[in-house]
């Protein structure tokens, strides 16, 4: 996917082409020309947890106005997409989900915390469980506003990658 990103002022065009398997990455990025290649996994809607040259990085995507809002590193930074067709069209349109979803483990690992209970009402993103995986803590949200029908998880079980840990309708 190419699109062109105002981001801090400046027009960039960003590609993106999954999986990488020469390298090993599983996203090669091309910024105005320059190649970066990446390891990025959705762990809830508009969270992606991101691996660039051995940092780790949780960024946060969110509607604001028109544009987005991209919150790293505890900094928000604006952003614009210059061709909103095909933002719309991918995941990042849906920042609450409808009916019963499941919020699954977005990499194998051991659950360390659970932060809420079995009938508990949550906002969306809001933390569910926290995961250890590779000595990385990573927050796993909740997808929607809800309540925790069921938790699947106990802490310091261990859970794999895809594996759902709780449900929220």
């Amino acid at each position: 996917m190419k699109v062109e990103i105002e981001f801090g002022g400046k027009t960039r065009t960003v590609e993106v082409t999954p999986e990488a398997p020469d390298t090993g990455a599983r996203l090669r990025c091309r910024i105005d020309g320059r190649d970066l290649e990446a390891d990025a996994v959705e762990i809830s809607p508009g969270t992606y947890s991101i691996l660039i040259g051995g940092a780790s990085l949780e960024a946060r995507v969110e509607p604001a106005g028109e544009g987005l809002r991209v919150t790293v590193a505890g900094r928000e930074y604006a952003a614009a997409i210059r061709n909103p067709r095909k933002w719309r069209g991918g995941r990042g349109a849906a920042f609450q989900t409808e009916g019963r979803q499941n919020v699954v483990a977005p990499m194998p690992g051991k659950v360390i915390r659970l932060l809420v209970k079995t009938g508990e009402q949550v906002e969306a993103g809001q933390g569910i469980a926290v995961v250890e995986a590779m000595k990385m803590q990573n927050e796993v949200r909740s997808p929607k506003s809800g309540v925790v029908e069921r938790l699947l998880v106990s802490e310091n079980q261990t859970v794999g990658s895809g594996e759902t840990l709780a449900v929220v309708a």
